[in-house]
């Protein structure tokens, strides 16, 4: 038995796809799947620990994260630093801890995800 759509192999009798769906295919698949991996690179980062995204915990949500620097052009590196390095001031009393194993591609790739979040 033969698997193919078209056992006979005869490529011009073969529907081609269109290029344009294709790439609607791809290009959905490849937007659904960062969500699912910064999420999880946050849970794996300890990052909810004290965060949830549209929940104050002991830190701010995410979404409030979020709409706090919304326009802001320097947030992705300001936010990095302090996912790295800890900080203070912004949300309230208590102290952002330093994330010494959250590595700098990491960082931005978690600040750029919380950043979308809406």
């Amino acid at each position: 038995m033969r698997w193919a759509l078209y056992p006979s192999h005869d490529t011009a009798r073969r529907p081609s796809m269109n290029p344009k769906v294709m790439m609607c295919v791809v290009v959905g698949a490849l937007s659904a799947a960062p969500a699912f991996a910064n999420a999880d690179l946050a849970q794996k980062k300890n990052c909810m620990a004290c965060h949830q995204v549209d929940q104050k915990v002991l830190g701010p949500s995410f979404k409030a994260v979020a709409a706090k620097y919304a326009g802001d052009k320097d947030a992705v590196a300001k936010l990095s630093t302090k996912v790295i390095k800890g900080g203070s001031g912004s949300f309230g009393q208590i102290p952002m801890p330093a994330n010494p194993q959250v590595n700098e591609a990491e960082a931005q790739q978690l600040v750029t995800w919380i950043l979308g979040l809406k």
